[in-house]
């Protein structure tokens, strides 16, 4: 199959998306279906994908064979929308409307908007079946499906990191050694002053400026490295402000203001570019990186997150297929067996990791599809490896957006030398509350 740059290959466009559409928990739920589960029955399912042409004709081919197997079953598969982005908007129309479909993409930021919708599926008792394996899936991405903790809504569909990725040619250039498994951000601070070279407009590392969802991301590594975390227990309130939060961003801000190391980029995408061209020794980034950075001829290497006391804990932003309910046994049971099958070991080497994903699951690691994909796209085996690190998920709750949006411009401002670590976050908290309390 032919290398695709896909959109999961530009990952950024997705994460960085927060849709702010409040799902409609009004309108019809549509004619009662089959109340008693009859296997042979004739099923007809809706699927969205909210993937790109190329991505959809490879889904398509699935879906087709999926059929084929089972000829009681046919899946009307489409993108649904004219972008994943427009997804949500659609989703809560077909809500409105009674007119939604039994399978979906969205973006993980998402899930508990979704499952407030009251029209997703809880699969919870299904995935304890043993032929699911569900425990393969990272606990990041088990999260993500699982965003209040009281229902599954689906299945996780697609997994990456923030790992740290360094350009060869800068370090050869300075005579630094690369950056290795153990290193520590006293390490990665050390490393990113010597690289730097006004002189050439070269710099050690690049951090994301814009306030987006980028800056905001790249953050919580630091924060949870702290012993910080993003939200109170109860996900009421905002508590980055807190010793740990200054303490990371007081880093950050060293870098940046002090010593003059860390390229702030205002467009999100422009660093990306520095770094293949040889201008940035190190960016904290994941798979969808890799395949610009081949095409480019860029010698790079990748290894984990630099660490805090040995916790070298990252970030993921997991994307899922929603399970929809639509008072049909018969559409529930298929709609749940075809997921199933979707996200297995042997059709997930054929669908993410064919277009450069990581796997979804740990099982696929040692498989030779995955090997081959490694051998085009080196280090994404270390990413891949690097799931264990992604220990907590990206809050889902609705008030996020508002949230990321409030601590990405205070972290945009300090680290341009307007204003401190602490007052910049107590001033974010606020504006993070009133998100979160709607």
């Amino acid at each position: 199959m032919p290398d695709l740059n896909l959109q999961k290959l530009s990952r950024p466009l997705g994460l960085l998306t927060i849709a702010v559409t409040a799902i409609a928990l009004t309108g019809c739920v549509g004619e009662q279906g089959a109340t008693e589960l009859d296997e042979g029955a004739k099923v007809s399912l809706t699927m969205w994908t909210g993937q790109t042409e190329e991505a959809e004709k490879l889904l398509e081919g699935l879906v087709q064979e999926f059929e084929a197997d089972h000829p009681n079953v046919s899946i009307d598969v489409s993108p649904g929308a004219s972008s994943t982005e427009d997804l949500l908007q659609k989703l809560s129309a077909g809500f409105a409307g009674g007119k939604y479909p039994d399978i979906s993409y969205a973006f993980g930021s998402w899930a508990s908007e979704l499952e407030s919708s009251e029209r997703t599926l809880d699969i919870t008792e299904q995935v304890k079946d043993a032929d699911v394996k569900w425990d393969e899936f990272a606990p990041s991405a088990r999260a993500t499906v699982q965003p209040t903790g009281v229902k599954t809504i689906g299945f996780p569909a697609i997994v990456d990191n923030l790992s740290l990725i360094y350009n060869k040619t800068v370090f050869d250039a300075a005579g630094v050694d690369y950056p290795t498994a153990d290193w520590s951000w006293d390490d990665f601070r050390a490393a990113a002053k010597k690289l730097t070279d006004p002189a050439t407009s070269t710099y050690g590392y690049a951090y994301s400026v814009s306030g987006s969802e980028e800056t905001t991301w790249q953050f919580w590594p630091h924060l949870w490295q702290n012993g910080g975390e993003i939200l109170s227990d109860d996900s009421a309130q905002a508590t980055f402000n807190s010793a740990a939060g200054v303490k990371a961003l007081d880093f950050l801000t060293g870098m940046a203001v002090d010593d003059k190391s860390v390229y702030l980029d205002q467009t999100d995408t422009k660093f990306a570019e520095l770094f293949a061209s040889d201008r940035v020794g190190m960016m904290t980034s994941g798979p969808w990186q890799l395949y610009d950075l081949n095409v480019k001829g860029t010698h790079y290497g990748v290894t984990v997150l630099p660490g805090t006391d040995g916790d070298h804990q990252t970030v993921s932003g997991p994307d899922i297929w929603a399970l929809f309910d639509h008072q049909d046994k018969n559409r529930e049971y298929w709609a749940f067996e075809f997921t199933k099958w979707l996200t297995s070991a042997e059709q997930d080497e054929r669908w993410n990791v064919a277009i450069g994903n990581l796997p979804l699951r740990s099982s696929e690691v040692d498989s030779q599809a995955f090997k081959d994909q490694v051998a085009k796209y080196p280090g994404l085996d270390i990413m891949a490896a690097n799931a264990e690190n992604a220990r907590k998920a990206r809050p889902t709750v609705s008030g996020y957006n508002g949230l990321s949006e409030a601590i990405g411009s205070a972290i945009s401002r300090v680290l341009q030398g307007q204003g401190d670590s602490k007052s910049a976050l107590d001033e974010a908290v606020m504006k993070a509350d009133a998100a979160l309390q709607g």
